[in-house]
């Protein structure tokens, strides 16, 4: 008798489907939480082999019906990222910030997903939905949740195949997570599958996390603008002499906001040569005299930079135009004093 094949993890993750489960404080109790867990988890044991689209659309009934009342509330102060990242730091917390105010006036409408901390069964760990949870948490709130039994491989691939239908991941976001579920031991053929690409990305990916340690990643950020081209350049840099350490002492010295200006830095002391990278030699605020913060000024070798606040941009473009001419006569006229 020959035996089935094996069901991959991809297929077994998310081949449940969704079930009423406690709603209110009661859900939280011991006696009831392994409950939800197992039925879950039974259901990713049980699971048949599908295709991606099978998968996907499967997520997005999943989706569809806890937002109608399959989930429960969880204090977000007992929950903790994801132990695979997959998001840097933004350059700014604006959108964020919008995201918040969204948050607080028309509720959380699609419940995040967690699962129970192996090593604190108390605690749960964020699958995904980490920004909801960030919200809830900034704002106070309980945050709508579903309890899943995943181990660390089933997590890796849930978060891959969600990351996979966003838009807003930048490129090396996406190569520092396929190295992440590399490193959970998840199998190439589905880590492929989870974020929709192909050998050949596949091993971009390597190429560039195996050549630029992830210290110097952080150090850079997001760099949304680099895209693939630039970090394989930078990587292929990266790998001659004393490109690595020109490159952290070239980061450690910036002071530029924006990561896409920290990745030409880097990119330029990579090559030998940090000038093209204009690096910020002196960053001053622009206040009042009453003391009200504009912005902030950055000059560096051939550019100077003026970083507005949102509420004072539009002002201080009318005063710039307008003044602008005068300002150009008195800089002509201390030129020829000179």
């Amino acid at each position: 008798m020959t035996k089935p094949p094996k069901k991959s993890i991809l297929a077994s993750f998310a081949a449940y489907t969704a079930t009423t489960t406690p709603t209110g404080d009661e859900a939280l109790a011991g006696a009831d939480m392994p409950h939800l867990a197992n039925r879950v988890g039974a259901g990713v044991i049980g699971a048949t082999q599908r295709s991606l689209s099978e998968l996907r659309e499967e997520r997005d009934r999943l989706k569809a019906a806890v937002s109608t009342g399959g989930s429960i509330e969880i204090d977000p102060n007992l929950i903790d990222p994801s132990p695979f990242p997959d998001r840097l730091s933004d350059d700014g917390d604006g959108d964020f910030t919008r995201f918040k105010e969204l948050m607080a006036s028309e509720g959380q409408l699609v419940p995040i997903q967690v699962r129970r901390r192996p090593d604190v069964p108390d605690r749960f760990q964020v699958i995904y939905g980490h920004r909801r949870w960030r919200a809830a948490k900034d704002l106070g709130i309980m945050v709508k949740a579903i309890v899943v039994a995943y181990d660390d491989r089933e997590l890796a691939i849930a978060q891959g195949i969600e990351n996979a239908a966003r838009q807003d991941l930048t490129w090396i976001e996406k190569a520092l997570f396929a190295a992440r579920m590399e490193d959970a031991d998840v199998k190439a053929r589905d880590i492929r599958a989870a974020l929709s690409i192909d050998d050949g990305e596949l091993a971009r990916f390597r190429s560039v996390t195996r050549a630029v340690p992830v210290e110097v990643v952080h150090m850079i950020g997001r760099a949304p603008k680099a895209g693939r081209p630039r970090w394989l350049e930078f990587a292929g840099a990266c790998r001659e002499g004393e490109a690595l350490t020109r490159v952290r002492e070239t980061l450690a010295a910036a002071k530029v906001p924006s990561s896409d200006e920290r990745f030409l830095l880097a990119l330029g002391a990579a090559r030998g040569n940090p000038a093209s990278g204009e690096v910020a030699r002196a960053e001053i605020e622009m206040k009042t005299r009453t003391g009200r913060t504009v912005g902030q000024v950055a000059f560096a070798r051939h550019s100077i930079r003026f970083n507005i606040v949102a509420e004072e941009a539009e002002a201080f473009r009318i005063f710039v135009e307008a003044e602008l001419a005068d300002l150009m006569d008195r800089y002509d006229a201390s030129r020829q004093a000179h």
